[in-house]
């Protein structure tokens, strides 16, 4: 069972709890950084595009372990503009879950190729 914590004397955040409680004996699941290309190895230019891939391809590997973005314990999301980041919640902000899970947000000088202009890893429990 996941419980969601969030401090009662601050107000809540939409894109991530500041804590999240697992409980019982669950099993973890470890999500490798998920990027913003398709099947087919293409790159869209825009960040929205690569969000909505990022977030498709880690609920991809969810979905091929037996879960959804329900499981999500932590997100690490990398971006390598600051500017990019009203664009990236737009986006992906429909397509996260809810209620988010601890969420870590870095901005980056760069990722593993020049195009990639998102990056997403995960811990899911269940």
């Amino acid at each position: 069972m996941l419980t969601m914590i969030n401090l009662p004397d601050r107000p809540p955040h939409p894109a991530y709890s500041q804590g999240v409680k697992v409980e019982g004996n669950a099993k973890l699941l470890f999500i490798s950084g998920q990027v913003g290309s398709g099947a087919d190895g293409i790159v869209p230019a825009s960040v929205g595009e690569q969000a909505k891939l990022a977030v498709a391809n880690l609920n991809a590997v969810l979905a091929e372990a037996g879960l959804d973005n329900s499981n999500l314990v932590k997100m690490t999301i990398y971006l390598t503009d600051v500017a990019h980041l009203q664009e990236f919640y737009g986006a992906a902000f429909g397509t996260l879950p809810s209620p988010p899970p601890a969420t870590t947000l870095l901005i980056v000088k760069a990722l593993a190729d020049p195009a990639l202009l998102v990056e997403i890893e995960g811990i899911a429990a269940a």
